[in-house]
């Protein structure tokens, strides 16, 4: 028996059509998950308040989609605008500052985070 749930497959998902979730002050998320995998899309504003933070159980890769940010990693800042990935290491503190806006930062989880899902 499959525990893959045979609903998400050939199903058209827009990120438009996802509820929102208000972060914090600057930060909207829209999330999209498989049993394998979590999408993440968060919309970013200039001055956002910054979360520094480190995940124990996975690895995080990031895609600015739009804008531009740097993105902290162990302290490290990366330049990156729309088309740039990173992998983050699970156990690495790091944190988004957006430097340019419109900025879309899209995470990719695997395995998909238990604390975003519904």
């Amino acid at each position: 028996m499959s525990t893959r749930n045979a609903a998400l497959f050939n199903t058209v998902v827009n990120w438009d059509e996802l509820p929102v979730t208000q972060v914090r002050p600057g930060v909207r998320r829209r999330v999209y998950a498989t049993d394998e995998v979590m999408i993440c899309h968060h919309e970013l504003e200039v001055g956002m308040t910054l979360n520094p933070h480190r995940h124990e159980d996975f690895d995080q890769l990031v895609h600015i989609a739009e804008g531009r940010a740097n993105y902290y990693v162990d302290g490290v800042a990366h330049d990156m605008r729309a088309g740039s990935f990173l992998l983050v290491p699970r156990g690495s503190e790091h944190y988004v500052e957006p430097i340019e806006a419109p900025c879309v930062n899209i995470d990719f989880f695997v395995p998909p985070r238990a604390d975003l899902l519904p």
